[in-house]
């Protein structure tokens, strides 16, 4: 289909580009990027079937968000997208990274049910599934990447499960970098990591069960000296602390090839947010320090940290309306994804184009090839992603309105900028805001 955006501010942070222009698609590919009201320089013969105005819009390359569970399989009704990737379109988000802890866990049992899913799937955001790097995600023997790997994974993690046996650790990061698949891992020590809440004085004074920092940098450490000796790339999965990201600027100064993100819940909120045993903050990571998430926003700003992410987790009623330390950790996120990282800006008086950065070409940069040529980027040849959004707008989360199944967010009842408007995958409109 072509597709003509007309009149839009078009910031892309990969080239720097931020300008008035028309962007011509065909085929799901960008054809041309214009001058605005320049129809001259469309290509030859270009006819648009649709048309859509942008003028007092930014158009920005679709999201990438790389770390989204789904916690569904295939579409909700026939012609419709299924609730969380309905969500995801409305929140701008054309590339989202499903963990693998999914229902069946993504090893060889849930190869055939990931195949499945995806013959099923049309239209909408495009999921990228990480592989389990050991079977069931037990941490004992590795699960089948090769075959995984085949089948379409672009990683292989254990989502919240720690490898236990360092050997077992450094055999699939052997494997792996063998290979050239890359591992994603959120730096947890098993043992230290079993608590509810960050270890401090808020956790002490609630009586809650404490998670140091040392469990995140003791991982760290473990992880890095693995890299040393494998050179396997490494992804790590939601830095939560200063020391953490101290720790990365070191590595990445190494020349070791490592990457990492942040969630949005520890982007903007700290312990002291849990308040009264609030259950919507009962997050994974948990909720550290106000020196921690100053050092995050720091790390993201300067690209210590490379990519912001939803950590999109559908929680069900039953299960987070519990006691605190009972509770199903996790949160909504995919849909307020844009407006976080806006919010961010806004208060560290961030240019929009580097804030957008973390949402597209850098988390697209992760994927290192894994991703459609041109994803998080808007180039002439690249896949035609788009989100388009008021950024002057504002809007109240109401978490009855989100489109997700799991309606608990810890950022219920905020008024966050920017209202999506427009989201296009591969040149077809997936999502439009109603008048």
């Amino acid at each position: 289909m072509n597709l003509l955006i007309q009149g839009g501010r078009v910031i892309d942070p990969a080239s720097g580009a931020d300008h008035v222009a028309d962007i011509a698609v065909a085929d799901g590919r960008i054809v041309a990027i214009t001058p605005a009201g320049q129809a001259g320089h469309l290509p030859a013969g270009f006819v648009p079937k649709q048309t859509i105005a942008a003028q007092g819009l930014v158009v920005a390359p679709g999201l990438v968000d790389l770390c989204a569970r789904l916690r569904e399989s295939g579409q909700a009704q026939s012609g419709q997208l299924s609730s969380e990737r309905a969500a995801a379109a409305a929140g701008g988000v054309t590339t989202l990274v499903c963990p693998p802890d999914t229902n069946p866990i993504m090893d060889e049992v849930g190869l055939v049910e990931m195949l499945r899913y995806r013959s099923q799937i049309q239209g909408g955001p495009r999921v990228l599934p990480l592989g389990a790097l050991t079977r069931a995600l037990a941490g004992e023997v590795l699960a089948p990447m090769q075959q995984l790997a085949q089948a379409g994974c672009v990683g292989f993690g254990q989502a919240e499960v720690p490898v236990a046996d360092t050997q077992v650790l450094q055999r699939a990061l052997q494997y792996a970098a063998t290979f050239g698949y890359s591992v994603w891992l959120r730096p947890q020590d098993l043992h230290l990591g079993k608590g509810v809440a960050a270890s401090g004085a808020l956790a002490t004074r609630m009586g809650l069960t404490g998670v140091p920092v040392a469990a995140e940098t003791i991982a760290l450490h473990t992880l890095f000296e693995l890299v040393r000796g494998t050179r396997t790339r490494l992804h790590l999965c939601r830095i939560s602390s200063a020391a953490g990201v101290e720790l990365v600027h070191q590595a990445k100064a190494e020349g070791l090839s490592v990457t990492c993100d942040v969630s949005v819940n520890s982007l903007h909120l700290t312990d002291v947010d849990i308040g009264y045993y609030d259950s919507r903050m009962r997050l994974n990571p948990p909720l550290r320090q106000q020196r921690d998430r100053t050092a995050l926003r720091a790390g993201l700003a300067d690209g210590t940290i490379d990519a912001l992410v939803s950590d999109h987790t559908p929680v069900d009623t039953d299960s987070k309306t519990l006691p605190f330390a009972e509770a199903t950790p996790g949160a909504t996120g995919v849909e307020l994804l844009l407006s976080l990282a806006l919010h961010w800006a806004e208060q560290d008086k961030l240019a929009l184009p580097q804030a957008l950065a973390a949402l597209t070409h850098r988390p697209a940069a992760v994927l290192a090839g894994t991703a459609p040529q041109g994803c998080g980027a808007l180039q002439v040849g690249g896949v035609a992603d788009f989100v388009l959004f008021n950024p002057l707008a504002r809007w109240q989360v109401l978490p009855e309105q989100l489109r997700s199944r799991g309606q608990h967010t810890p950022f219920a009842g905020y008024e966050l900028p920017g209202t999506v408007q427009h989201t296009v995958v591969a040149g077809v409109p997936v999502y439009q805001r109603a008048a």
